[in-house]
């Protein structure tokens, strides 16, 4: 059974940082693409950055250049570094796993989301 544990969120002032990491039980994490999603109160949830085994990256253009994921398969966790936080950042992160094998996709796996709030 695969069990994805989030933690690092918490409050923040506009401009600051955060760390959130995401460790993955089980076997899948180096065959997985990992990702961080988000959702605010009221709104769909949305991507917000996703890396692959090959550690291939791409980010939601609202976080370009502000955010940095990255993986350790050693320790089967995935970063997502927020800098420059602007209070739209609000809200709760999900970490995802998606195991693939070639061109196969698994099931997803989400963690239990940690809040980021962002104050003015």
């Amino acid at each position: 059974q695969v069990q994805l544990v989030e933690s690092g969120g918490g409050l923040v002032q506009a401009g600051g940082s955060l760390r959130l990491s995401c460790t993955a039980s089980g076997s899948i994490f180096r065959i997985s693409t990992m990702g961080w999603y988000r959702q605010a109160p009221g709104k769909q949830r949305e991507s917000v950055a996703r890396i692959s085994a090959a550690n291939n990256t791409n980010y939601a253009a609202s976080v370009e250049g502000r955010f940095t994921i990255s993986r350790d398969n050693a320790k089967s966790t995935v970063y997502l570094q927020m800098n420059n936080l602007t209070p739209e950042d609000t809200a709760v992160y999900y970490c995802n796993a998606n195991p693939r094998l070639g061109s196969i996709r698994g099931i997803d796996y989400w963690g239990q989301g940690t809040q980021v709030t962002v104050s003015s």
